[in-house]
């Protein structure tokens, strides 16, 4: 699945040079693999596509490709997605001990402890055969309409699957559900389904092979061993902001490039998301951080990486290169109002609009407002939803927020708030930020579209949110328990005693 090309060694306190640094050719450093030897497979990326967070290695350039197979010399000759060319500044690699860490491989379960030293020819073996299994297993080249015609990628559903899509518009939608029926392909499936029920493909011309790809691209580079931040959870947000776009107030009033805005921005809003928050990148002085100065630091990299496929596909190649431009600039700031610390920011904004009641959706910037607090809702809905599904996500979350304390413990860095396992619970973090984020937020969202979406939304996470605190009393009723038999053994005892004389008495 990867073509691995061997450079001359770059001095590391050199900026390396803009056209190395493209998408196709993601660039990885690691300190186990000599000049002409085989790179240990434990460093090597398992995602094509991702950035790379592996610094450690100063000896050699492994070069990873997507394609048929090219020599070397026509890398940088071809038309990808080149950092500069979209304006990124040079992503150089700090010293620090930390940044040896990467992400996409912080949660992956190796079966295999120390690999022998006689396995060095079939590791050799398995690197030089990798590619040619990806050329026949990749899903990309599945869509390749020489091989599969236009018509069929419809057929791709299974009939559950499209009875599913002809109720998209239903807040009880099962993501989980439709992501098993698509193959693990919801995101695909689902935002070409919106694309085409609001006629957008052929209102805006765009070619059916290279929207594929970009959808295709889109999903491969969320990392699906993210318990949350995954191409599930951008699906889920998609789908959100569609019923979001389907209510009163905003169907009447927003335009086709609206429209289109808001599906894209949310299929895209976590994009390459290493599973690791902000402050994390920040305090191991990662190079995202410094790159973006702390500021919005993931929402920077989403935006610029969906950015990168749209030009890498030329998905808009074909329009005025201001209105792409324009496209791209809008979709960024759709993006970074998904950030968390400015939530009191926007919710403040909206809250004087409403108060004041100076919203007019005729004005383009007020429109893309509108937009920027749909995707905010959409980002977060997970409490809004029913129980069934609102409790996988919350486990899924806390999950993720746990993995990167054990990571901080590991490494001896002060854990975050919320990430660390000894000392918080599902129940608790889930009553804080629906007390503190998620009800003030979908609060003022009902008093702008006071709808039956609105106070469904309300009403589930009113519910959820008694749920948790049911679960957190019994939790903490049987933890009590623990504490007083493990204190006093005879007072179980004793108890279990009392009670039936008590009842006897009564």
């Amino acid at each position: 699945m990867e073509v691995c090309y061997q450079l001359p060694v770059l001095p590391l306190d050199r900026p390396v040079p803009k056209h190395v640094l493209s998408r196709r050719g993601a660039i990885s450093f690691s300190s186990s693999s000599s000049l002409f030897g085989a790179p240990d497979p434990r460093q090597l990326s398992q995602r094509r596509g991702a950035i790379s967070y592996d610094s450690s290695d100063q000896t050699a350039l492994y070069i990873r490709m997507l394609g048929a197979c090219v020599v070397f010399k026509q890398l940088f000759a071809r038309d990808v997605r080149v950092r500069s060319q979209v304006g990124f500044e040079p992503e150089r690699r700090s010293s620090h001990p930390y940044l040896c860490i990467d992400f996409r491989t912080l949660h992956t379960r190796l079966s295999c402890g120390a690999l022998s030293a006689d396995s060095g020819t079939e590791k050799r073996v398995h690197r030089l055969l990798s590619f040619q299994r990806y050329l026949h297993s990749s899903r990309l080249l599945r869509g390749i309409p020489q091989q599969i015609p236009l018509h069929i990628l419809d057929e791709d559903y299974s009939g559950q699957a499209r009875c599913m899509l002809e109720k998209v518009g239903n807040w009880n939608f099962d993501i989980f559900l439709f992501d098993k029926l698509t193959n693990g392909n919801s995101l695909i499936s689902l935002t070409l389904h919106l694309l085409n029920q609001y006629g957008l493909v052929d209102l805006f011309q765009l070619d059916m092979v290279r929207l594929w790809r970009f959808l295709v691209l889109v999903q491969e580079d969320y990392h699906n061993d993210n318990p949350y931040h995954n191409s599930v959870h951008a699906a889920d947000v998609t789908q959100a902001m569609y019923c979001y776009l389907q209510e009163p107030m905003l169907s009447k009033s927003l335009t086709s490039y609206d429209i289109l805005l808001g599906i894209l921005a949310a299929a895209t809003h976590d994009l390459d998301h290493p599973g690791v928050n902000q402050p994390f990148l920040i305090k191991t002085d990662h190079y995202l951080a410094r790159l973006y100065r702390n500021t919005s630091v993931l929402e920077n990299h989403h935006w610029k990486s969906a950015v990168g496929l749209l030009r890498e596909t030329g998905l808009f190649s074909h329009l005025p290169t201001e209105d792409s431009l324009n496209m791209e600039r809008d979709l960024g700031s759709l993006i970074l109002a998904t950030d968390i610390s400015r939530q009191n920011d926007y919710l403040s904004r909206f809250r004087t609009h409403l108060d004041q009641d100076s919203l007019c959706l005729s004005n383009c910037s007020h429109r893309h407002f509108v937009l920027q607090m749909a995707l905010k809702c959409a980002d977060i809905c997970n409490p809004c939803r029913p129980w069934e599904l609102s409790k996988q996500w919350s486990e899924k979350v806390t999950e993720e927020f746990f993995q990167q304390g054990d990571i901080e413990r590991k490494h001896k860095l002060e854990v975050s708030p919320l990430c660390d396992r000894e000392t918080n619970t599902i129940c608790n973090i889930q009553i804080g930020f629906m007390t503190y984020v998620a009800e003030p937020l979908f609060g003022e969202w009902a008093r702008f579209s006071d709808t039956r979406l609105s106070q469904t939304m309300l009403g589930h996470m009113g519910l959820n949110k008694a749920s948790w605190g049911g679960l957190q009393q019994e939790q903490t009723a049987v933890s009590e328990e623990a504490e007083l038999s493990t204190a006093d053994p005879d007072a179980g005892e004793s108890r279990s005693k009392e009670i039936p004389q008590g009842s006897r008495e009564s």
